[in-house]
């Protein structure tokens, strides 16, 4: 039985430090999502985290640091970015790529 208690606070204080910073949204270009494979970015401090979308155009990431952070997407050789906040809990963030002058601008949905 107090494996068990053990075993039960473990889990959850992982469980709770696995959330902690998670980012995750999506990315569209035109009402439609991109395509899976795009590579998205989030720069904190000096350390980096990287995800890819899936098929929806959905990416999710967890960031370690909280504060201001840069997200940057890598989509048809340019790289436009964001700044955007990682927090203790999960954030929601939506974006579009806007084209104009053959340069992608990123946006919040």
């Amino acid at each position: 039985m107090k494996y068990l208690s053990m075993l039960a606070v473990a889990l959850s204080l992982v469980s709770s430090s696995t959330l902690a910073g998670e980012m995750f949204g999506t990315i569209s270009e035109g009402g439609k999502p991109v395509s899976e494979g795009v590579k998205v970015v989030v720069a904190a401090g000096e350390k980096t985290y990287s995800a890819e979308t899936d098929k929806f155009g959905s990416y999710r990431l967890f960031v370690k640091e909280k504060g201001k952070c840069m997200l940057k997407v890598y989509y048809k050789d340019q790289t436009p970015s964001f700044q955007v906040a990682s927090f203790e809990k999960s954030t929601r963030y939506d974006f579009v790529l806007n084209l104009k002058d053959g340069k992608y601008t990123l946006g919040r949905k």
